[in-house]
């Protein structure tokens, strides 16, 4: 821990800064768009889906865009910027479709900056210590989403239960994680910048030289996972409905919001530990145990109707998370064989994921509306299901090949 990187741990300070701010809104909004805006919850899982979708690609351009500058801290600056307005627009909004808006740019800024901020941390990284060093970060930015939910519930109880009021007060701890990026430093790029000759005949260097990112030129491992990691996102429907299913067994705001916490504070402390794990035993082991916690847990969400329970489920669907959220990013990251495609791949991921949450969102909030909530948590089970099937099938094609080689 003491090895690690002074940037590792400026990322991290952003990210909990960041994410302070974005969880004192987020267990209150679906509350704040269903019952203070009035829209129908078929509305919250559009929002939620659309949001996602309308940044899901521009997470690899902008991906692909930093690999050819060969620059990481301009995209976090300017993604983390786009998140501190979005909540001030949130924080305005009178109607949905405000709403809408602040959330659909909230995510275009994690769009900007998600594949360069991987970039910066895979370079202060080892094959040795990968993993820590992606779960040091994640624990940071999970610490955020324990305190910015309690920091909302002390502030609904100061205010009378008004939401707006820590929607406003959300957007402080945003700006402050804005301003940290100012001590975040570009690593030195490593890749290789073809030469071209000038008229006088002096070679320079091209700055726009990054390889073309190509999916069918992808190792065969990292296209399985992507497959796998799509498959997954499609049923991974928004954590609003899970909120929601809070509230709709006994759970008052308040509890929710504390329970909510209670998943985010398990999601913190074993982040680092996961990532440590993920070093000593290979990231695939740790990765497909978190989704088969995630089954479970959906399975629980789908049949569950006591309170007690809820406590119980999203305590550990905050193990889930932290098995699977920066220990895939190591698992990807062992995949990169080139420095300067980094970004590109990191970003791909994230758009295959992204893609798949629009649809697991619109489609979580119909079959809610139309069948009920059971069914909007069977189909996420049964889509982690199906991914944890190809990528076991994949790993065992593979074993049989190792073995008759």
């Amino acid at each position: 821990m003491k090895r690690l990187p002074g940037s590792v741990w400026v990322l991290g300070v952003v990210s909990l800064f960041n994410d302070m701010a974005s969880e004192m809104l987020y267990p209150v909004l679906p509350i704040f768009i269903t019952q203070v805006l009035g829209a129908p919850v078929a509305v919250l899982g559009l929002i939620d889906g659309v949001a996602e979708g309308s940044a899901a690609l521009f997470k690899t351009i902008f991906g692909r865009w930093s690999d050819r500058l060969g620059k990481r801290k301009p995209f976090v600056f300017y993604g983390y910027l786009a998140s501190t307005v979005s909540k001030v627009v949130i924080a305005l909004s009178r109607t949905w479709g405000l709403v809408f808006v602040g959330r659909v740019l909230d995510k275009f800024g994690k769009g900007i900056r998600t594949g360069a901020r991987d970039a910066l941390l895979l370079d202060a990284s080892s094959p040795t210590n990968r993993g820590l060093v992606f779960g040091v970060q994640q624990s940071l930015d999970s610490a955020g989403a324990v305190v910015g939910p309690l920091i909302a519930l002390a502030l609904l109880q100061a205010f009378g239960n008004d939401i707006r009021t820590v929607l406003y007060i959300a957007v402080i701890p945003s700006i402050l994680g804005v301003l940290m990026v100012s001590l975040v430093r570009d690593a030195p790029s490593k890749k290789q910048k073809p030469t071209t000759k000038e008229g006088n005949g002096t070679a320079t260097t091209s700055a726009s030289s990054a390889p073309k990112l190509n999916f069918r030129t992808l190792p065969r491992e990292l296209k399985t996972f992507l497959l796998a990691s799509g498959l997954f996102a499609l049923g991974n429907s928004s954590d609003s409905f899970l909120i929601l299913r809070s509230k709709s067994v006994g759970l008052s705001l308040s509890l929710t919001i504390l329970a909510y916490a209670a998943y985010n504070f398990v999601y913190s402390a074993a982040s680092t530990p996961a990532g440590s794990l993920a070093d000593r035993i290979g990231p695939k082991r740790v990765y497909l145990a978190g989704v088969i916690i995630y089954i479970l847990v959906y399975v629980g969400f789908a049949i569950n109707k006591s309170a007690i329970g809820v406590w119980i489920l999203f305590s550990v669907y905050g193990l889930y998370i932290a098995l699977t959220d920066s220990v895939s990013r190591a698992l990807v990251g062992g995949f990169i064989t080139n420095d300067s495609e980094a970004a590109g791949v990191y970003g791909l991921l994230q758009t295959i994921i992204s893609i798949g949450l629009v649809s697991a969102s619109i489609i979580g909030g119909i079959l809610w509306s139309i069948i009920g909530a059971w069914a909007t948590f069977s189909f996420a089970a049964g889509c982690a299901t199906l991914a944890l099937l190809v990528f076991l099938s994949a790993e065992l094609k593979r074993l049989r090949v190792t073995a008759r080689a």
